[in-house]
């Protein structure tokens, strides 16, 4: 018997249709980025270092062994882009890893605990919070100076309190609902309630904070090295290439596009797995 669709079912298939694209798309982008960094040893084993000058900005297309053609020392453009994204990529996740786990820490305990704690706590993130960015990258990087180790320091060191305070709020929620309150009352020492009731309950909101700052911390690497506060310039990065290429935007276009759109795609792909993410785990929000 052929059923007929209703306005009601329409329009409750399409947010599972926009859902499927999100995830599809994200994972397409960012694993294909991920999967093509993780082979760049075994595609590209000269690390994209290899010099040609006497093909130095090639054009796109122009050669089989250049596609995306090459950079002002005759270096491939393609090989360069894959092989730098080891270094945002690295820098977006370990930052994101240290930052989250740092922050969560500083959130559970001042927001199970309040009082004392709480109030250090959030002074110190108030304080972190009234700090300008840039100003306080210059100065870190000035005396510690640059280097891939520094810069994702600095990062977890920035960004602990965004999470801190996600965290917080949760447990803030947490320790007065039922369930808690009836172990505590069964005796059950704090330790194994953080463990058992606070923590599985605040992990989603936490994953979806570190799926969108991956995304965030990979613009924010490119941005510094693009200033000359991040990586060793000899290091292939994406914002070392948009650097190295900003002079020959009107003459090699290429050089500084294509890591362009590396950064925007990955970037993209990110923050739709973060959207998708945050669709399945918060469906209230």
């Amino acid at each position: 018997m052929q059923t007929l669709s209703t306005p009601a079912a329409a329009e409750g298939a399409r947010p599972r249709l926009r859902l499927s694209l999100e995830l599809a798309l994200g994972v397409l982008l960012t694993g294909g980025m991920a999967a093509l960094v993780l082979a760049s040893g075994w595609l590209f084993p000269d690390g994209g270092a290899a010099m040609d000058l006497t093909a130095r900005l090639t054009a796109p297309a122009v050669t089989a062994a250049h596609p995306l053609g090459t950079d002002p020392l005759g270096r491939d453009v393609l090989a360069r882009v894959i092989v730098g994204g080891r270094i945002s990529l690295l820098v977006g996740f370990a930052s994101v890893l240290g930052g989250a786990l740092l922050g969560s820490v500083m959130g559970l305990v001042a927001g199970f605990y309040r009082g004392f704690w709480d109030v250090i706590v959030m002074r110190c993130a108030d304080v972190q919070l009234a700090l300008p960015f840039i100003l306080v990258a210059i100065t870190f990087i000035a005396i510690l100076g640059g280097g891939l180790s520094n810069v994702i320091v600095f990062m977890i060191a920035s960004q602990w309190v965004q999470y801190a305070r996600v965290v917080r709020a949760q447990v803030l929620t947490l320790r007065e609902r039922e369930f808690v309150q009836a172990a505590r009352a069964f005796g059950v020492r704090d330790p194994a309630m953080m463990r058992h009731h606070i923590v599985p309950n605040v992990l989603g909101p936490l994953v979806i904070l570190m799926t969108l700052n991956v995304a965030n911390n990979i613009l924010l690497e490119s941005s510094l090295t693009f200033l000359g506060l991040g990586v060793d310039p000899m290091i292939p990065s994406w914002g070392g290439m948009l650097a190295d290429g900003r002079t020959y935007m009107q003459t090699a276009w290429w050089v500084s596009v294509f890591p362009g759109l590396a950064i925007m795609l990955t970037v993209l792909g990110l923050n739709l797995l973060g959207d998708w993410l945050r669709d399945r785990l918060d469906p209230k929000g």
